[in-house]
């Protein structure tokens, strides 16, 4: 192999790892970034549920209460 050939070869290894330090760097921030979307969208499943939980039990009420009348 000639020696223009084997620092031409060199070069694009280089610039492959590089890239893959990038791409290493970048999937470590989405998936980071994938943790915090999932626990928040965990907290207002939550926060829906409990809302909900609230609505139907007013809703009882209002009907218990309308039957009383």
């Amino acid at each position: 192999m000639e020696d223009a050939d084997l620092q031409a070869l060199t070069a694009k290894l280089d610039l492959l790892l590089r890239r893959f330090e990038q791409l290493k760097v970048e999937n470590r921030l989405l998936r980071a970034s994938e943790r915090a979307w999932r626990e928040e969208r965990a907290h207002l499943i939550e926060k829906n549920e409990l809302a909900r939980h609230k609505v139907e039990s007013m809703i009882s009420r209002l009907k218990a209460l309308e039957q009383d009348s």
